[in-house]
């Protein structure tokens, strides 16, 4: 019971692995190691000896370290040009709805949260985020994809954006952290780049 898994729903778990004893040649570049498993109906596992499931699917990449810290910092920016157009649209609606600072301390007061929740509206891109989205996500299925050669930069974005799928992202390619994605859309991306 102790080493019982359980996923309530489908996700993808991200960890990375460093190295840090087998140092390269002059004429190789540092890899790191992506580790990924993923389920695609609910589990529970309570004895991994005698578990066998066709859900769950597992496997590796090695990864050119210097090509995850520049897709991270990328994604980095995609993250906050993201949050530029959320605010500005914000400012838009909040000027045509006018709320009284006595309705939104109300507001704030009946919302307690132990961290901070992440957006998951859909964002509407304007024709430079979109172009930004496109090259991050073309980078980030070459370096994903089981077969490189057919990894095409994309033309058009394959999940609903969302503050939340770009943050998550973001986590993702931190080689220092692993991390959990669950949002629907992204995940099947994912997944599909796996195979």
């Amino acid at each position: 019971e102790s080493r019982a898994a359980n996923a309530p729903n489908k996700e993808i778990n991200i960890q990375w692995y460093i190295p840090s004893l087998a140092k390269p040649s002059n004429h190789t570049e540092t890899k790191v190691l992506l580790l990924y498993a993923y389920n695609t109906k609910p589990i529970k596992i309570s004895n991994i000896k005698i578990f066998s499931s066709m859900s769950v699917f597992s496997g590796h990449l090695w990864i050119p370290l210097a090509r995850i810290v520049s897709l991270r910092e990328k994604l980095s920016n995609l993250k906050q040009q993201v949050e530029m157009l959320m605010q500005s649209s914000k400012s838009l609606s909040s000027a045509s709805e006018p709320t009284s600072f006595l309705e939104q301390s109300e507001t704030l007061k009946i919302i307690p949260s132990k961290k901070p929740i992440m957006n998951v509206a859909k964002v509407h891109l304007d024709e430079k985020t979109e172009e930004m989205a496109k090259r991050c996500l073309s980078e980030v299925k070459a370096l994903l994809s089981v077969v490189p050669a057919l990894s095409l930069p994309l033309t058009e974005i394959p999940f609903d954006v969302t503050l939340q799928s770009i943050a998550s992202l973001e986590e993702m390619f931190d080689p220092a952290n692993g991390c959990i994605i669950t949002e629907d859309s992204l995940f099947n991306w994912i997944v599909s780049l796996f195979h």
